[in-house]
């Protein structure tokens, strides 16, 4: 999704493999696990994801990533398709009539700026557990805990890895309902802002990075994408789907991930 030089990605991961030894960093992984196993929130949440395990056996989904090139793709192509919406695709909605099947979000700060509409919805919402302290338990919300381990979730009712973006959880959420055939379009994989990977910063008046301008906007914070560490997240996601027999393929119209096979939505959907 990109501007001039620097690349972008969707929105990156709130938790990153920490700095540790290795002793140290099963001990973290351990009390993470723990911590989030403790709460009765995690039992019916691990029981709503297993619910939706193969699913949808042998069918499409097209991820919708929320890169400014999201406005060129022909979203009434997407009737009939199961869709996985990102982060703040809502603030598309009063532009069109497209709704996704389900929206996934894992980064903090978009679930913080995105409460109200998450508290509100009716759309099936996949959220990391820190969403609990913003956003009700309901019927139609399951969260997911993040690990720190390096791997592709091919059942995402124990765990997710972020992999520095919210497309590679839906990547694995993709597999794991059974999905065949995955396709991201609005994927540009290219930022105008600059600066090092997982910085946090504040936004500035105007957001040129997503389809709206007011995505991060008006003095917000949000994380700089780390590009390299997602496409070598991308990299697992394609080795799982081709090794069983899937095709994970990128349908945006232009931007700068060549990682994926490209193919147009329309033939993708046909």
């Amino acid at each position: 999704m990109q501007s001039s030089q620097t690349h972008r990605s969707e929105n990156i991961g709130s938790k990153q493999n920490p700095t540790l030894n290795p002793y140290r960093f099963a001990a973290f992984e351990i009390w993470n696990r723990l911590r989030w196993d403790l709460q009765i929130e995690s039992w019916h949440s691990r029981s709503k994801v297993r619910a939706w395990k193969d699913r949808y056996l042998g069918q499409k989904a097209v991820i919708v990533c929320n890169g400014p090139s999201l406005l060129h793709s022909n979203l009434s192509r997407l009737k009939g398709i199961f869709s996985f919406g990102l982060n703040k695709i809502n603030l598309l909605f009063d532009k069109t009539s497209f709704r996704p099947a389900c929206i996934v979000a894992v980064n903090p700060f978009v679930v913080e700026q995105n409460a109200e509409f998450y508290n509100c919805t009716e759309i099936p919402l996949f959220l990391d557990s820190c969403g609990l302290q913003r956003v009700r338990a309901r019927k139609n919300i399951a969260f997911l805990h993040s690990s720190s381990q390096n791997k592709f979730a091919q059942d995402c009712s124990i765990s997710v890895y972020q992999g520095y973006t919210v497309t590679f959880v839906a990547m694995q959420l993709a597999f794991h309902m059974g999905f065949k055939d995955v396709a991201l379009i609005g994927c540009d994989h290219n930022f105008s802002t600059k600066g090092p990977a997982n910085k946090t910063v504040v936004s500035g008046q105007k957001d040129d990075n997503h389809f709206d301008p007011n995505y991060f906007a008006g003095g917000v914070k949000w994380q700089l994408p780390d590009l390299p560490n997602s496409e070598a997240a991308y990299s697992l996601a394609q080795l799982a789907f081709q090794s069983d027999n899937r095709s994970l393929v990128n349908c945006t119209v232009g931007g700068c991930l060549e990682l994926l096979p490209r193919i147009e939505l329309e033939k993708f959907v046909e």
